[in-house]
C-alpha cells in the first residue's frame, strides 16, 4: 500500500508516467505514443475516472455538510470508491497490451495493494469502516486521483495546464504521508478483529498441509512500508525538482 500511495508521482496510464514526458527533454528522440485508437480510448478512459472519483469528493462534502461531522462518512461514498478503485484494474491491461509505457508488475504492485486494502480490509472488516483513519486515506486518494488522471487527459490531449503538472508534483508532499499514516492505521485497526475472527487464516492440520495467518500477513505488510516509504517519498521529491525545474527552463526559451 505504500507503494500505491505513490501513484500521483510514478504511474503511468498514457499520459507520460512518472517520467518529465515526450517532447521536454531537448534533442532527445520522441517516443512513439498510442494510436489514434488507443489514444481515444485512454482519452475516455482518464476523462471516467476523473469524472468517478470527483463524484466521491462531492459525496464527501455533501455528506459532511449533511452530517455536521467527518465521523463514519466512509459509508456515504463506499460503493463508488469500491468501483472506481477497482475500475483501476484496468490500468495493468493497459501496460500488458502496450498501450501505456509503463511496468506490469510495478502498476500490478500498486493497482493491487490498494484493490487489497478496500476489500481485504476495509470491507472484509466491517468495524474499522467507521474509524477516522479510513477517511484519511480515502481524503489523500480522492484528492490525488482527481488530479491524476487530469493530468493524464491533458497530456494525452498535449494541453497541459501548468497548474496541474505542478499540483501532481507538489501535492504528494502531504497526501503520501497523509495517505500512508491511513493506511497503517486502517490496518492496525482490523488486527484485533481479524485475530478474534481468524479471518482469512488457515490452521493445521489441513488436507493440503499448509497454514496461513491473515493476523501476521497483515503485520508483516504494516513492517514492510519501513523501508518502503522513505524510498518512494525521496525518489518523488527528486522526480519533482527534476520536473518542474525542467518546466521553468523551458519556458524562459518560449
Amino acid at each position: 500500500m505504500a507503494a500505491a500511495a505513490a501513484t500521483a508521482a510514478t504511474k503511468g496510464n498514457g499520459g507520460g508516467g512518472g517520467r518529465a514526458g515526450a517532447g521536454e527533454a531537448g534533442g532527445a528522440r520522441k517516443k512513439k505514443g498510442p494510436g489514434p485508437l488507443a489514444t481515444a480510448y485512454l482519452v475516455i478512459y482518464n476523462v471516467v475516472m476523473t469524472a468517478g472519483w470527483l463524484v466521491i469528493a462531492v459525496g464527501l462534502v455533501r455528506a459532511y455538510l449533511a452530517k455536521g461531522s467527518y465521523h463514519s462518512l466512509y459509508y456515504s461514498i463506499e460503493k463508488p470508491l469500491k468501483f472506481f478503485q477497482t475500475g483501476a484494474l484496468l490500468e495493468i491491461l493497459h501496460c500488458a497490451v502496450g498501450i501505456v509505457p509503463s511496468s506490469v508488475v510495478l502498476t500490478s504492485f500498486q493497482v493491487m495493494s490498494r484493490v487489497f486494502l478496500i476489500w481485504a480490509v476495509t470491507h472484509s472488516v466491517k468495524e474499522v469502516q467507521s474509524e477516522d483513519s479510513v477517511l484519511l486515506f480515502v481524503i489523500a486518494w480522492t484528492i490525488t486521483e482527481i488530479i491524476r488522471y487530469s493530468f493524464y487527459t491533458f497530456s494525452l490531449l498535449n494541453h497541459l495546464p501548468y497548474l496541474i503538472k505542478w499540483a501532481r508534483y507538489t501535492l504528494f508532499i502531504v497526501l503520501y504521508p497523509m495517505g500512508v499514516s491511513g493506511e497503517l492505521l486502517t490496518i492496525y485497526a482490523a488486527l484485533p478483529f481479524v485475530r478474534q475472527a481468524g479471518l482469512y487464516s488457515i490452521s493445521l492440520p489441513n488436507k493440503y498441509n499448509f497454514s496461513f495467518d491473515y493476523y501476521a500477513f497483515l503485520i508483516l505488510i504494516m513492517i514492510s512500508y519501513i523501508p518502503i516509504f522513505p524510498q518512494l517519498y525521496f525518489h518523488m521529491i527528486h522526480q519533482r525538482r527534476k520536473v518542474l525545474s525542467h518546466t521553468e527552463e523551458h519556458k524562459k526559451f518560449e
